[in-house]
């Protein structure tokens, strides 16, 4: 099915993605960069798939059945593999009716029939993974991808004839927290504000509700005096963290979920947060430090991997969920209030740690075997 691109008929790029933000966000991202040169771009999700939504309304949108086999009873992982069977089979058929250029899979379970069928069709797949350890759906597809791009430049998961196919483009985020990098970090001063931004990522963080209130009530009453907390509060625990927060003289505002983080990590000094692909390159592009609290039960526990490089580039500071208690936080809050040169240096780390244009880098990849049938870059276009 694979053939050389037609410049007459255009380029068509389907993404294969699903589930939660951290694949659906840089599928987003690559989706704009390719629309805006030209490409017809489908997405093919599962069935739970919002879809891009009205801002990419150009964006045809597919649903094949899917479903993880890892893990629960074999009656379980027997249905979740007719599933995916199923989905295979709905895929290879609108493939075979797109005929794509490419495919490229985003991981996650949502991801695998589209790009199992692509590769059993002999359509080129290109695959992004998010971490710094390959996820099990990439790990499944690696054989299969002509080029895996990575958000790291080291990842763990990966045979040794599938890292010959690795280039670091890193992971694409939405343009407007890009645009929060190109601005200099506001450095708190003795007796500012100090803005602290609580994110628990798309599930939210119940430990962060239980161990967050009683850490911040720990601190002197100076730093709390110029503390300003937003914090994400999910299920019923809002009046109880409210209630702590009251008593002990600390300003919160507390929602279930925020639908401005452009705007919250604008304003924010500091963040304590979760470590998923998405959260780390957000505080990459836009230049925030972060104590880095990585989610102990996901799979192949890639968040301590994630939170691992940002803070061996200075970027953050990892603390395992193991060891976070009222005490140590308060602690490592303490000092880092009282040394904004240190929030300051970090915040430049995370800036620097950041891999610049990364939507647009992996759309050169997609897009390269159009080029190489004899489609110039867009520099040697306009030269």
């Amino acid at each position: 099915m694979s053939r050389p691109a037609d410049s007459k008929r255009g380029f068509t790029a389907v993404l294969a993605a699903g589930g939660t933000g951290g694949h659906m966000f840089p599928a987003q991202a690559l989706a704009r960069v390719l629309l805006e040169r030209d490409a017809k771009v489908i997405l093919i999700t599962d069935k739970r798939g919002g879809g891009f939504g009205p801002d990419l309304p150009q964006v045809e949108t597919w649903r094949v059945s899917a479903a993880g086999v890892a893990g629960g009873d074999i009656f379980s992982k027997a249905m979740g593999a007719l599933r995916l069977g199923w989905g295979v089979l709905q895929a290879r058929s609108i493939l075979k009716r797109l005929d794509p250029d490419a495919v490229v899979g985003f991981g996650g379970y949502a991801s695998v029939p589209t790009v199992f069928a692509a590769g059993r069709l002999g359509t080129r797949v290109v695959l992004h993974e998010q971490n710094a350890v390959v996820g099990r759906a990439n790990r499944l597809l690696a054989a299969k991808a002509e080029t895996i791009c990575t958000s790291f430049a080291t990842v763990e998961g990966l045979r040794d004839s599938e890292r010959e196919k690795v280039t670091v483009t890193g992971n694409p985020v939405r343009s407007a927290i890009a645009q929060l990098g190109r601005q200099p970090y506001s450095v708190p001063g003795p007796g500012d504000e100090v803005r602290l931004l609580v994110v628990g990522g798309s599930q939210g963080a119940r430990v962060f509700n239980e161990v967050l209130p009683y850490a911040l009530c720990r601190l002197p009453e100076a730093i709390k005096a110029r503390l300003k907390v937003a914090q994400q509060v999910r299920g019923n625990d809002t009046g109880h963290v409210a209630k702590v927060y009251d008593d002990c003289g600390v300003s919160a505002a507390l929602q279930p979920f925020f639908d401005d983080m452009p705007e919250r990590l604008k304003k924010a000094h500091l963040l304590i947060c979760r470590a998923g692909a998405s959260t780390i390159a957000e505080l990459a592009a836009a230049g925030r430090p972060a104590i880095l609290v990585p989610y102990p039960f996901a799979a192949d526990d890639h968040q301590t991997g994630n939170a691992q490089a940002l803070a061996e580039a200075g970027g953050g500071w990892l603390l395992p969920q193991s060891g976070l208690t009222p005490e140590s936080l308060a602690e490592r809050l303490t000092r880092l209030i009282e040394d904004a040169g240190a929030l300051a240096h970090a915040a430049g780390c995370a800036r620097a740690f950041a891999e610049e244009n990364a939507a647009e880098r992996l759309a050169d990849v997609v897009l390269s075997r159009r080029r190489s049938n004899g489609d110039a870059p867009r520099e040697e276009a306009a030269a």
